[in-house]
C-alpha cells in the first residue's frame, strides 16, 4: 500500500466534502417539489431536474474512479464538469442576489478546481492493473 501524501490528503478531503454536498444538492433538485425550490430566475422544472441529476452523477464520479482506481481520469473530468455547473450557478446567484450569494458557488467552483487540477497534476493516480 502506498503512503498517502500531504496533496493527497488533502485532496480526498475536499473530494469527500464536495461530493457530499452535491450529492444533498442534487437530490434535493431532483426529488424536492418544485414548490419547494427557491430560485433568484424562474427556471424550468426538467431543467432543475437535469440538474439535480448531473449534480449526482458528478458526486459519484469525484470519489468511485478514483476510489477503485477504474478509470481514475474520470475524476478531474467530473470535477470538471461540476465547474461548469457551479459557474453558472455563480453567474446566475450573481445577478438574481448580488455578490454575497454568488460567494458560495464561487467558492465551491474553486474547490472542484482544485480537485479537477489535483488529480491531473498534483497527485494523480494510477489505474489499478488488472
Amino acid at each position: 500500500m502506498r503512503a498517502i501524501t500531504k496533496a493527497g490528503f488533502w485532496l480526498w478531503t475536499v473530494q469527500a466534502l464536495l461530493a457530499a454536498l452535491f450529492l444533498f444538492s442534487g437530490s434535493f433538485k431532483l426529488l424536492a417539489p418544485m414548490e419547494m425550490m427557491q430560485m433568484p430566475f424562474p427556471f424550468p422544472e426538467a431543467f432543475i431536474r437535469f440538474l439535480g441529476a448531473a449534480e449526482m452523477t458528478g458526486a459519484i464520479g469525484l470519489i468511485l474512479p478514483s476510489l477503485l482506481r477504474i478509470k481514475p481520469r474520470l475524476t478531474p473530468i467530473a470535477a470538471s464538469c461540476l465547474l461548469v455547473i457551479m459557474t453558472g450557478a455563480t453567474v446566475v446567484s450573481l445577478l438574481g442576489g448580488g455578490v454575497p450569494m454568488a460567494a458560495l458557488p464561487f467558492i465551491v467552483g474553486l474547490l472542484v478546481t482544485f480537485v479537477a487540477y489535483g488529480r491531473l497534476r498534483l497527485a494523480p493516480q494510477q489505474p489499478r492493473l488488472a
